[in-house]
């Protein structure tokens, strides 16, 4: 395969052109040399990628106002709210959460400018509590707790249907769907495992409030493990298909003007880097998410 046909979509968020572009500057360098975009990559190929940083491409402080729920010298928690990206990104250049971190907490020395104070990420459409790392040593010993399943979370979600069991886990591999890069799906051919717990709250006619648990935190996990049981995270247009046709139009009509998935972080747990003492925080369902309950009935 072409070295640009590679590495498409291998890179997220980034066209071709710009890989293109990459090749030719020599920020991508194949066994240590420059290659041309139409090199043939072979079994055992090493490549490595450099993306230069000007300082227009970087984050700067935004005053977007932020919840912040704890706050010391070596990290702050905060409470996401939905439609907020977590940073900048393939045509994102201002208006995220590393752009509110930075005005609201000052400069964030932890190693990656241009994601500055983040170990973990929400989607942009999912709301709640967060830990972001003010220091390069709060950022490591965060990283290392997420990454070896230290960290509590919990989430709310609603759902269509009413699963057949009260609790289960479901242990499924996702990955980058092969057919629609936006997605993420259990059918991937490179998947990583992936591990949702889930218990019943409460039945609301069509809809089912579960408390849930993840041991990863992979992308997009808990709407794709729902998605994949048969009761997608209301609200999710990418992964719920058409489920609103079968509902009550007055239903169909509050879950359009949702304009959000019901999934919100409601719980985080984790051990502070400096102290060692275990910490808790929890974020109640936001204000909307509250209404759209008491619209269809459910609260």
């Amino acid at each position: 395969m072409r070295l640009d046909q590679f590495l498409l979509g291998r890179i997220p968020g980034e066209s071709r052109s710009q890989i293109q572009n990459w090749i030719r500057k020599g920020y991508l360098l194949v066994n240590g040399s420059k290659a041309k975009t139409g090199y043939l990559t072979k079994s055992n190929d090493r490549i490595s990628l450099r993306i230069p940083q000007s300082p227009a491409d970087l984050p700067h402080p935004e005053a977007i106002p932020l919840d912040i729920l704890y706050e010391d010298s070596d990290l702050a928690v905060i409470d996401k709210p939905a439609g907020l990206v977590c940073h900048i990104g393939a045509g994102i250049r201002s208006g995220t959460l590393v752009n509110a971190l930075l005005y609201h907490l000052g400069p964030l020395d932890t190693g990656d400018p241009v994601r500055p104070g983040i170990v973990h990420r929400l989607d942009k459409l999912t709301s709640g509590v967060m830990v972001v790392a003010k220091n390069t040593r709060s950022h490591r010993d965060l990283s290392l707790q997420f990454k070896n399943r230290k960290v509590n979370k919990e989430y709310l979600a609603l759902v269509y249907g009413r699963p057949a069991a009260e609790q289960g886990i479901i242990d499924m591999p996702i990955g980058r769907d092969p057919h629609n890069r936006i997605k993420i799906s259990t059918r991937a051919r490179k998947r990583r495992s992936a591990v949702t717990h889930y218990v019943l709250e409460n039945g609301y006619g069509p809809f089912s409030l579960l408390r849930i648990r993840i041991e990863t935190g992979r992308t997009h996990q808990i709407r794709v493990h729902l998605a994949h049981k048969g009761h997608p995270v209301v609200g999710d247009v990418l992964y719920g298909g058409k489920r609103n046709a079968n509902l009550p139009a007055k239903l169909g009509s509050a879950v359009k003007e949702l304009r959000r998935p019901f999934l919100h972080s409601h719980r985080l747990e984790f051990i502070h880097p400096a102290s060692g003492k275990r910490m808790t925080f929890t974020s109640p369902l936001p204000d909307k998410l509250i209404q759209f309950l008491e619209t269809t009935g459910a609260a």
